[in-house]
């Protein structure tokens, strides 16, 4: 498993915003996360990355670490990347500085070769340039490198951010509703680089996502998040069939074709 964890729990005040979730993700596994407004999706996120710490007793586990206390930097190192709900851009920037951003911690120099070794660091520059740029036309970006953050489109500037968190080069990759606000054309655009990701980079994904289509035709797997606690999991097809999460999704209990309609949109 590269992800897992026991019991984890986390309180704001006297309310439960995640509850002693029991949660394992396999490598090589594009796993959907869904749920109501308030289930928890976001919060476990942000527990799992290092964001929030979690309640005493909790457990996290990546690709072997211990990362229950671990500070977001340091989690970051050992191969987790995610995505926010609000973009969080250099807007001043290019877009290949952007995503040249995100490789910093995969610099391959040290200090002292930027002392003596300055034809070393132009070469690895160009290589990691080139490196970016593959990655820019991977996500359809190639031809807007040199424009600036800010003159993207909303539905580019999205495609930036999942390119960003790629260059890292991550293990486990976590998308927290890439498809907000996207054109239905450039949602399909999307489901298809999810779709590659694995493929290509050998990613692990988890995607937290309101447009159930993207989480129906691009997921492994589907856990549902209702009031802080997983109340079921299972293929895409096993949970388009649970009551328990047609209930606790639209609130009310509907016949087996309402169901299929509901989650198919």
């Amino acid at each position: 498993m590269i992800l897992k964890t026991k019991q984890l729990s986390k309180s704001f005040g006297g309310l439960k915003a995640i509850n002693k979730v029991d949660f394992e993700l396999p490598k090589n596994e594009i796993r959907g996360i869904i749920g109501p407004n308030g289930s928890g999706k976001s919060t476990f996120f942000n527990l799992v990355s290092g964001i929030y710490d979690s309640d005493p007793g909790s457990y996290i586990e990546f690709d072997g670490h211990d990362i229950t206390f671990a500070p977001p930097h340091e989690i970051a190192t050992y191969g987790l990347s995610r995505t926010f709900q609000l973009l969080r851009l250099y807007q001043d920037m290019t877009v290949i500085d952007n995503v040249m951003s995100g490789y910093h911690t995969r610099v391959p120099y040290k200090f002292f070769d930027a002392v003596i070794g300055r034809k070393k660091i132009w070469d690895q520059e160009r290589a990691i340039k080139e490196e970016m740029m593959e990655l820019l036309s991977f996500v359809g970006l190639a031809d807007y490198a040199e424009l600036n953050a800010s003159e993207l489109s909303g539905g580019q500037r999205r495609l930036l951010v999942l390119a960003r968190a790629i260059a890292m080069k991550p293990k486990l990759l976590m998308l927290d509703e890439p498809a907000a606000g996207l054109s239905p054309v450039n949602v399909d655009n999307l489901m298809k680089i999810i779709m590659q990701l694995k493929e290509k980079y050998g990613l692990t994904l988890i995607i937290i996502e309101h447009i159930l289509k993207v989480v129906m035709d691009t997921c492994n797997s589907v856990t549902v998040f209702d009031h802080g606690q997983k109340i079921a999991e299972g293929t895409p097809a096993q949970v388009k069939d649970d009551n328990a999460v047609i209930e606790a999704y639209l609130g009310k209990k509907m016949d087996d074709e309402e169901m299929r309609k509901a989650l198919a949109v």
